[in-house]
């Protein structure tokens, strides 16, 4: 019998690797943005010794792939412009549509810089409902880590434009800031984001950015030992003991309507258990709250908002769960479909779970729920019953390697795969994560920006930093801070040349490390990048910054740069949050008083002989009002450290 080769012949090619033909990599791709106004290259993938052919605004490029099968073909600077398709050819074909030339910008951080406009779409739904700017291009790199070395590429990824359907999952600040430069130059702009929740500076930067860093260096050395990652990978998170069993709720189901509550007490929400008599708990906490609602609600849908909730929680109406959020950052807003509610009582019941600290629901956040036209308060007496109470943590056996936190990690698989492409400059916003130990972000962010400068083969890239808000509790006596000093080791970013910090101490809000005002924030580093990356220099893009003090007796009078036409008090009441100190550097709350345009005079009764200033160093120095004329608020700053200013 005569057997076909044809299906052997299909079994062959199907098995033939993916890169017997051109490959691109994920950013070249349809409706990504190119760096006008620079030579730039397309690089990709081939069989070996693969001959290319890159056809690209009636002009002919070649190439032929190395053994290796990696090629790359340069084109010449570009003016900006929309529009343009790149077609390559060699044993495939690929097409690569709507190309456009502008300027691209690298957007990271942590999750102050993910976070999406759908998170902000309440705040910000008419700036949603406008995105209609098909030149404004997102490209989301997703989470990815790597401890051996520099990624080619990523796995996934798409060029999407800003409509008002994807614009929902562009970073809030980069859609901002983006959206700023747009309107003033009406030139493309590409947004690169890549960021991480959560991360600390020391997982972007290269392994060339350490050179000067030998402790650092030894741990990346470590994390390339196969056999030691797997050690650490195998070790078991740390568990609250009591976790593993249901609690009394769940086996209950103290969430359906057929449920009769028995034991349960007054809780108020919004409020955390530990402040309303449970002490130190941490375990399963179960609300539950009986709502009569008028005729008109039945049958219609209702958004349901409770805040935020700490840590996670699972919210149920009329027995049937509506949504759940597993940690504690993202806002609640959940949809109670429209055949769920009904005329009269219906029973509302939320299972909250924590493991650690203070449990429940965030103060001066949202609790209601609306129909759209109606609105039901939220806020007020809910019943609370204790469902499973945790007593322990299980040692685990030692600490557990998480990969996204390892020095070079993220630069390796999320920033060196861009490294081909031109771009205009940076975007950062980040610290949260390094605030516990503040100090040593005094050379970490100059290492960064030097590292990722060098990268690219350029000392001069623009580079702007969003500084830390205001965030936590209130000191109403000067205090010592560690975000104060983070913010401090951020504006060492400016002794670099091309840098400039956005100041944010006046849009933080106290109980959310995530605040919504991302407008404004993109608005003053779009403010910095008009000043610096496009020649615009009337315009004001930094709030009063120190240019010296002096001792005149009992008071010390300093004076200020980038003021405008001069200093002022936001609300017309006196200067808050200035605080001076004698040799003994113990600071006192000072009067202040506004000097001609540029200067402001300290004085206190308790400091007879100052010598130290301070102003806003605090967590959450709230209702800052030192502002210059164009309505930008001054950075906190001190006096009493090596990066004060002298004295004279």
């Amino acid at each position: 019998m005569k057997i076909s080769k044809l299906p052997l012949l299909l079994l062959f090619c199907a098995a033939m690797p993916l890169h017997a033909q051109i490959r691109l990599p994920k950013l070249i791709s349809d409706h990504m943005v190119l760096q006008r106004d620079q030579p730039l290259k397309v690089w990709g993938q081939a069989s070996p010794k693969e001959r290319i052919i890159l056809q690209f605004d009636h002009k002919t490029y070649k190439a032929t792939a190395t053994g290796a099968g990696k090629w790359e073909i340069g084109l010449p600077a570009h003016a900006a412009g929309t529009g343009y398709t790149m077609v390559l050819k060699g044993k495939n074909e690929i097409r690569v549509t709507d190309i456009a030339f502008g300027d691209v910008w690298l957007c990271s951080g942590q999750s102050n810089m993910v976070i999406n406009m759908e998170r902000v779409k309440e705040r910000f739904p008419a700036d949603i409902a406008s995105a209609h700017y098909p030149d404004i291009r997102n490209f989301f790199v997703p989470t990815l880590t790597e401890l051996n070395g520099p990624a080619e590429d990523f796995p996934k990824g798409e060029w999407k434009t800003a409509d008002p359907g994807n614009v929902l999952t562009f970073g809030a600040v980069a859609y901002f800031f983006a959206r700023e430069i747009y309107e003033k130059h009406k030139v493309p702009i590409g947004i690169i984001n890549s960021s991480v929740g959560g991360t600390p500076i020391e997982a972007w930067i290269s392994g060339d950015g350490f050179r000067d860093f030998e402790s650092i260096r030894k741990t990346i050395a470590q994390n390339k030992d196969t056999s030691y990652v797997n050690t650490l990978a195998r070790v078991p998170n740390p568990v609250p003991q009591e976790r593993t069993a249901a609690d009394a709720g769940s086996a209950g189901h103290w969430e359906s309507e057929a449920y009769q509550p028995k034991g349960w007490r007054s809780i108020n929400i919004p409020g955390f258990w530990e402040d309303q008599g449970l002490k130190q708990l941490d375990g399963v906490v179960w609300y539950r709250k009986i709502i009569d609602l008028p005729q008109n609600w039945a049958g219609k849908a209702v958004k349901l908002y409770m805040g935020r909730i700490v840590d996670a929680d699972e919210m149920y109406v009329n027995g049937q769960k509506v949504g759940n959020i597993t940690y504690q950052y993202p806002p609640r807003r959940y949809q109670v479909p429209a055949d769920l509610l009904k005329a009269g009582r219906n029973t509302f019941v939320i299972r909250v779970t924590n493991s650690s600290g203070k449990g429940g629901f965030v103060p001066d956040k949202p609790y209601f729920m609306t129909t759209g036209s109606d609105t039901i308060d939220l806020k007020g007496t809910w019943q609370y019953k204790v469902g499973a109470v945790f007593t322990s943590v299980r040692n685990a056996g030692g600490p557990r390697l998480v990969h996204q936190n390892q020095p070079t990690a993220l630069y390796n698989a999320m920033i060196a795969p861009v490294l081909p492409l031109k771009i205009k400059g940076f975007l950062w916003y980040q610290g949260e994560s390094n605030s516990d130990n503040p100090a040593p972000y005094n050379v970490l962010l100059p290492a960064l920006i030097n590292d990722w400068r060098a990268q690219w083969h350029d000392g001069r890239l623009p580079f702007f930093v969003a500084q830390l808000p205001n965030f936590q509790d209130i000191d109403f006596l000067p205090a010592e801070s560690n975000w104060a000093l983070l913010r401090e080791a951020q504006n060492k970013a400016l002794t670099l040349p091309n840098t400039a910090v956005a100041v944010t101490i006046d849009l933080g809000e106290w109980n959310d490390i995530h605040p919504l005002n991302k407008k404004e924030i993109g608005r003053r580093l779009a403010l910095a990048a008009r000043n610096m990356a496009y020649g615009e220099k009337e315009v004001i893009h930094s709030g009063p910054t120190l240019k010296a003090q002096h001792i005149e007796n009992e008071k010390v009078v300093l004076t200020f740069d980038h003021v405008g036409d001069g200093i002022v008090a936001s609300d017309d009441e006196p200067l808050r949050w200035f605080a001076i100190a004698g040799e003994d550097r113990k600071f006192f709350w000072a009067d202040a008083e506004i000097v001609g345009k540029d200067g402001i005079a300290l004085r206190s009764s308790q400091v007879p002989s100052p010598r130290y200033v301070r102003y806003a160093w605090q967590d959450n120095p709230l209702g800052v009002n030192f502002y210059n004329s164009a309505g930008l608020p001054a950075s906190p700053f001190r006096t009493d450290s090596a990066t004060g200013a002298p004295s004279h």
